[in-house]
């Protein structure tokens, strides 16, 4: 106190002349700190022992995000993170009813996207890279297209699309979509099995498809990231997402190094694979609605439909731990981020299963 006293005495001792002298110095003195400090900043440099302004260096426990992932590099799948070229893209409609399991070819897929259908029920979209067919050349139990299926597939351009059939009111739709659609209508690469009652036993052979629609796209990026985990997880054993009338649970096998499904409590098994896992599963909390054009089931109901374009929620569980974020896609013909921290999650390289949960 007695300091700025004195310094106002001072101050109040002055001329007219000599305060606007004081003033005009300490003005450029100022500027001159600010363009010094400006200069300091874009050169790079900075005071010893504190790092130049940029990107943070990665997390830690003041909040900072991870460290930005990149997009996967030339020679490495963009589905799955893996080395390898990228093939053509086939999509099919597999069934995961109760009768139709253990499903056939699932483990195969790049990436499985588990989705709702009507009462509650969930089928799977499972993509696959014509690089990495399944064993005995063989998928399914392949059932009918859904409007969800439409907007998913977009992201992954002018893709084959193998299924059962649609509603009468939805097969326009798909004829005008940007797509090849192969049902049995177009091709001959579905047969019957002997060991199931119909719905529940037409299998697709895929290299049939790939070889009667030679077009279809090549693999691209639809917006994941694999990479080293980040730090910030919580160590989760298992996890559950549910659907009205389905759950799917996903346990973590340190040993086999992926998550095992269990799907309406029992482990979900294949035919050729044992039992279903990847090493990333996401969660994606979807504003789940209803059919966007009207259709309507066996019994008057309308169907659901999940939207997959806008942003939202999302849980990403990889190497025994989760981490919640969000999803982001904005454009209908651009891939899906998934973000944690404020940056894109890093998954692990290897299969991806997407389950589209209601919010």
């Amino acid at each position: 106190m007695r300091y700025l006293e004195r310094a106002r005495g001072r101050w109040r001792a002055l001329s007219l002349r000599q305060r606007i002298a004081a003033l005009v110095v300490g003005g450029a003195a100022v500027l001159l700190a600010t363009v010094l400090a400006a200069v300091l900043t874009v050169g790079g440099g900075g005071s010893p022992g504190r790092p130049a302004a940029g990107p943070p260096a990665g997390p830690s426990a003041t909040g900072s995000g991870p460290p930005a992932v990149p997009p996967p590099a030339s020679g490495v799948s963009p589905l799955t993170g893996l080395p390898g070229g990228a093939g053509r893209v086939l999509a099919v409609k597999i069934d995961n009813a109760p009768a139709a399991r253990p499903q056939t070819g699932v483990n195969a897929a790049d990436v499985v996207y588990a989705i709702e259908v009507e009462g509650g029920l969930s089928r799977f979209l499972a993509v696959y890279d014509s690089d990495h067919l399944p064993r005995g050349d063989r998928i399914g139990p392949v059932r009918s297209a859904r409007e969800t299926d439409l907007p998913l597939l977009q992201q992954y351009g002018r893709v084959d699309f193998a299924y059962s059939g649609a509603q009468s009111a939805f097969l326009p739709v798909l004829a005008r979509a940007d797509l090849f659609n192969c049902s049995p209508q177009q091709d001959d690469s579905f047969f019957r099995g002997q060991w199931n009652v119909p719905p529940f036993n037409q299998y697709v052979v895929p290299s049939g498809i790939l070889d009667h629609f030679p077009d279809a796209a090549t693999a691209r990026d639809v917006g994941f990231r694999f990479g080293d985990a980040p730090a910030g997880g919580v160590p989760t054993d298992s996890f559950t997402a549910r659907m009205p009338a389905a759950s799917f649970t996903f346990t973590w096998s340190a040993a086999q190094g992926r998550y095992l499904v269990a799907v309406d409590g029992r482990p979900a098994m294949t035919t050729d694979a044992g039992q279903m896992g990847a090493p990333t599963i996401v969660v994606q909390k979807v504003a789940e609605t209803t059919s966007p054009r009207g259709l309507v089931d066996s019994f008057g109901h309308l169907v659901p439909f999940a939207p997959t374009v806008g942003s939202g929620e999302a849980v990403v569980l990889r190497d025994g731990a989760a981490y919640r974020g969000s999803w982001s896609r904005p454009d209908p013909a651009g891939g899906t981020e998934f973000r944690y921290a404020g940056q894109p999650m890093a998954f692990h390289p290897g299969q991806v299963w997407i389950v589209l949960e209601p919010a």
